[in-house]
C-alpha cells in the first residue's frame, strides 16, 4: 500500500510531547499522524498534500451544466499540465482556471468562449475530458538545503542534505528535488565536517556553550550527536552553539576538543511519491520542503498527541474512591482548533465526489 503523506512530523509531535524518541515511540507517533492526517481531511473534505497526475472526467455530465464548464468535485487543482478533450490536444491558453481571485485550489476548469476550441468530440461522454496537472490544494514550499552528494541510482532511498536549513525537515516531511518528490520516512545522523572546538565539553550541565570552527552552519533547534550524546542548540552566537544537554535521554558526558560532531542530516525517504518518477540528482542540488496550511498542521498535531494520550491510559482511567463518573474535561480549545481549521480551509461546498 503506498504510503500517504501526513501534515505534521514525527519530530513536531515529540517536541510538544516533550518525548524522547525510541523505535516503540516512533510508531506510534507515525500511526497516530496518519490517522490524525486523514481526519482532517475527512473534516475539511478535502486533500492538502500535491500529487502529480493525470484524471479523466466525463462530457457531458449534466443537460443543465454551461457546455464550456467542467467542474472537478473533490479533484482540486494546483496547476496544469496538459488538457484534451475527445483524443484532441487543447492548447493552454485557451483554458481558464477558476475561481481566478483566490485559486489555487481551483474547483472548475472553463474553456474561454472567445476561443473556437470546445468540450466532446469523443466517441463517447466517458471519460472524454483527460486532464493532467499537479492536483490539491496549495503547493507552498520552503527551501531546506541541498544534496551533500549525488543521488547516482533510481533505487537508493537515502539522500543526504547539508546545512542548517536541514533542521527544518523531519520524519513525515514532503521534500521536492528537481521535479521528484520524496517522503522522509526516517533520519540518521551524518558528519557536519566540523570538530568540538575550545576547551572541550566537561560532564555538567550547566557547561552548555560548545564552541565550533563556524556557527552558520548550524540552526536553533538542531539535534547534534557529539560521542554518545546527544544535545540540543537552543541559541547561536558567532561560532558558540547554546546547547542542552543529555538531550533526548542520552547520557550526559565529557568530551574533549576535536570530536567529531554529527547531526540529523542523512534521510531515509520513500521515492516517487505523489506521482513523479524516480530520478538521479546532481550533488548541490536543491532541496525543498512542502508546507501544509499552519492551522492543518497544528490541528494534526493536536489529534496525534490526544490518540497517543489516551492510548497511554487504555483510553480510560481508573476513578477515584467515591467517584460515579469520569470527571469533565476541558475539550474546548481542541474543539475550537477544529472550528478554526475548517472555517478557514474546510470545503463548503462542490463536494459531491468527496
Amino acid at each position: 500500500m503506498t504510503q500517504q503523506p501526513v501534515y505534521a512530523t514525527r519530530e513536531n509531535v515529540q517536541r510538544a510531547m516533550d518525548s524522547k524518541p525510541t523505535a516503540r515511540s516512533s510508531a506510534q507517533i507515525d500511526r497516530a499522524l496518519q490517522s490524525a492526517s486523514r481526519d482532517v481531511e475527512h473534516l475539511c473534505h478535502r486533500r492538502f498534500y500535491p500529487e502529480q497526475g493525470t484524471r479523466y472526467f466525463d462530457w457531458p455530465e449534466s443537460q443543465y451544466r454551461p457546455s464550456w464548464r467542467l467542474w472537478l468535485d473533490d479533484s482540486e487543482l494546483i496547476s496544469l499540465t496538459s488538457v484534451s478533450s475527445g483524443g484532441v490536444t487543447i492548447p493552454l491558453d485557451d483554458v481558464l482556471l477558476e475561481p481566478n481571485r483566490s485559486g489555487p485550489p481551483y474547483n472548475r476548469v472553463e474553456i474561454n468562449i472567445g476561443t473556437s476550441v470546445a468540450w466532446g468530440g469523443g466517441s463517447t461522454h466517458q471519460r472524454d475530458i483527460t486532464i493532467t496537472g499537479l492536483w490539491g490544494y496549495r503547493n507552498d514550499e520552503t527551501t531546506a538545503g541541498t544534496l551533500t552528494g549525488a543521488v547516482s541510482s533510481t533505487t537508493a532511498t537515502t539522500v543526504a542534505v547539508d546545512g542548517p536549513a536541514a533542521a527544518v525537515l523531519g520524519v513525515g516531511s514532503v521534500i521536492r528535488v528537481d521535479s521528484e518528490r520524496m517522503l522522509v520516512t526516517g533520519r540518521t545522523m551524518a558528519a557536519t565536517g566540523q570538530t568540538l572546538g575550545g576547551s572541550g565539553l566537561t560532564a555538567q550541565q550547566n557547561n552548555v556553550a560548545l564552541t565550533v570552527a563556524d556557527g552558520s552552519g548550524f540552526a536553533v533547534d538542531e539535534v547534534l550527536l557529539i560521542e554518545s550524546e546527544r544535545v540540543l542548540i537552543v541559541d547561536i552566537a558567532g561560532s558558540t552553539l547554546t546547547v542542552r544537554r543529555g538531550w533526548d535521554g542520552s547520557v550526559l558526558a565529557a568530551h574533549p576538543a576535536g570530536t567529531d560532531i554529527y547531526a540529523s542530516r542523512s534521510l531515509a525517504v520513500a521515492r516517487g511519491a505523489l506521482g513523479t518518477t524516480a530520478a538521479t540528482h546532481a550533488n548541490g542540488s536543491s532541496v525543498v520542503r512542502w508546507d501544509p496550511p499552519g492551522l492543518v498542521r497544528d490541528l494534526v498535531i493536536a489529534e496525534a498527541i490526544g490518540r497517543l494520550t489516551s492510548e497511554t491510559s487504555g483510553y480510560t482511567r481508573a476513578l477515584r474512591a467515591g467517584e460515579t463518573g469520569e470527571r469533565n474535561r476541558d475539550h474546548s480549545a481542541l474543539t475550537t482548533l477544529r472550528q478554526a481549521v475548517y472555517d478557514a480551509v474546510g470545503r463548503k461546498a462542490r463536494m459531491r465526489s468527496v
